[in-house]
């Protein structure tokens, strides 16, 4: 019987703790932001409400075993790197576009540059596990007509 993926293993429970920690920051920062103001910052607030979206996506992926999962993982935090770059940037270049903060403008200086740094880890942390994320809980059929 194949095992449970190792991601949610050492440091990784520290990137799961981290993500689920954001999850709720950025979550409970858009939900404020969109009931209170909505109208004065749209696309900021927007962009929070998607972070959200993102670090508990993330985190479920990093928890779940298996390579479907792992593939979501990689997918999530490479589009979490690449808004982190991009809004960090254009919250520098371009104030009017966002008269309010996101959780990933200035890339992430309100909450300690944790949005910058967190991506990069977490892709570090899939590369190095890339070959044990395919192990699944699940006996394929394949496994089993082949005798293993």
């Amino acid at each position: 019987m194949a095992t449970r993926s190792s991601l949610a293993t050492g440091i990784g429970r520290v990137l799961i703790a981290v993500y689920g920690v954001l999850a709720l920051a950025a979550t409970g920062r858009s939900v404020v932001q969109i009931i209170e103001k909505f109208s004065f910052a749209p696309f900021a607030y927007t962009l929070s409400a998607v972070a959200a979206v993102v670090y508990i996506v993330a985190m479920i992926a990093l928890i779940a075993p298996g390579r479907f999962w792992y593939r979501v993982a990689c997918v999530t935090i490479v589009f979490e790197m690449t808004g982190v770059l991009v809004i960090g940037t254009l919250s520098l270049i371009d104030r009017q576009l966002f008269p309010d903060d996101t959780i990933w403008s200035y890339y992430g200086l309100g909450y300690a540059f944790a949005p910058l740094v967190l991506p990069a880890a977490g892709l570090w942390w899939l590369r190095k596990h890339h070959r044990t994320a395919g192990a699944t809980t699940e006996t394929t059929p394949s496994a089993v007509t082949a005798g293993e």
